[in-house]
């Protein structure tokens, strides 16, 4: 369906598409924001306190809304509805006619008994596009347990090879269940839009934290179908090739990767090593991820000389790869990321200048720009019924 949007928008891909985001917290609100940046007229359905994460989670600021919410609900907007009651209701339905996606992130049943689930919307308007984010999916064993992100990297087989060998669980630094769930449902939305498109008939995309991390893990499990031996953890090294880790230099660890013949060959000259590339243990790539160990001790020995700078600027001069371990307000501070747009800064009535994460794909034609800042609670509420009377009339 064709909706008149921000002229700021017209340009964008997804320009004159309108999403209803009925989620909260991450998954959800992340992958609308992803279909907003992209022009797609983003309508938050929000209960009458909010998204949790306005104030009950994340980090406070001046105002009612964390940084969190900040950082996930730009190029929306905002209405406040109470679902349980017959005007919320009504309301929402009015909205569904007129949206091509709908994303909502409750509990499995949950979305039935508020009368708002796939099936009662794809009666109302058949070719909606309509993604459930869930902890474990609309189905199975696991399906009624509420879940996070942790949960699902634990129970996905992600944390299993996470960290190091014989110490304690470690997650992932970063939220990657929630991340990739993002991820995949926009792929599906974006697949069931464009069937609709051409059929008539839109789809029930079911998306879960536990599958999307399972996803990930394709080159682990290929390894154990492979060979039949569970992965472990390996720290920062690579089951395929070696080096290829953090190592140590005299001042700390920087990470590099010489994974091939050609590369491991030039890490030795330049290390001045002629007895590590005669080395009948390390003659191979197999030989030398079978000799690891050995071979880090060894190399380390080395590193320890200079500092890590030293290393990564002649290692980067010989064509190996190399770099730093940064810290975020390093990698954000950096002049990379500066020229790459990941760290900007967007205007906000409560907060004024707040810092954002940027946009991690980059449209030459049609790039992506903020055109809307993070909506107040029900900022859009008299606007959206303005809208729909004018649909209605």
């Amino acid at each position: 369906m064709a909706h008149s949007n921000e002229t700021a928008t017209a340009t964008l891909p997804l320009a004159g598409v309108r999403v209803l985001d009925v989620s909260q917290v991450m998954a959800g609100p992340f992958a609308c924001m992803m279909l907003a940046d992209m022009g797609a007229d983003v309508i938050k359905v929000e209960p009458l306190e909010g998204d949790q994460t306005r104030g009950a989670m994340g980090f406070k600021m001046k105002g009612p809304d964390s940084m969190g919410f900040l950082n996930m609900n730009r190029n929306k907007r905002s209405v406040a509805l109470d679902l349980k009651t017959e005007e919320g209701k009504e309301f929402f339905y009015e909205l569904a006619k007129t949206a091509d996606m709908i994303v909502e992130n409750y509990r499995p049943g949950v979305v039935k008994r508020l009368g708002i689930d796939y099936d009662t919307i794809s009666r109302l308007n058949p070719k909606i596009a309509y993604a459930s984010i869930s902890g474990f999916g609309q189905s199975g064993p696991w399906s009624s347990r509420p879940g996070f992100d942790l949960m699902a990297q634990a129970m996905s087989g992600v944390m299993s090879v996470t960290g190091y060998k014989d110490g304690p669980p470690v997650k992932a630094g970063v939220p990657v269940a929630d991340i990739g769930c993002a991820l995949f449902a926009v792929y599906g939305l974006l697949s069931a839009y464009i069937g609709a498109q051409k059929s008539g008939q839109g789809q029930h995309i079911d998306a879960s934290l536990f599958d999307s991390a399972m996803a990930f893990s394709i080159w682990d499990m290929s390894e154990y179908w492979g060979i039949g031996t569970p992965p472990t953890p390996l720290g920062t090294a690579n089951k395929m090739s070696a080096p290829y880790q953090a190592v140590k230099a005299s001042d700390g660890y920087f990470v590099m990767g010489a994974t091939n013949q050609k590369l491991w060959t030039k890490l030795c000259e330049l290390l001045e090593r002629p007895d590590l590339l005669a080395h009948p243990d390390y003659a191979t790539v197999a030989l030398r991820l079978k000799h690891k160990e050995a071979l880090i001790a060894a190399l380390e020995d080395s590193f320890g000389r200079q500092q890590a700078e030293h290393w990564i600027t002649t290692m980067l001069d010989a064509g190996i790869p190399a770099g730093p371990i940064l810290t975020y307000p390093e990698a954000f501070g950096s002049d990379h990321a500066q020229h790459r747009g990941m760290c900007m800064e967007i205007d906000h009535p409560n907060e004024g200048k707040v810092k954002n994460i940027g946009f991690p794909v980059k449209m030459r034609g049609t790039p992506q720009r903020v055109y809307r800042h993070p909506p107040l609670l029900g900022e859009h509420n008299e606007e959206l019924m303005e809208e729909l009377g004018a649909v209605q009339s």
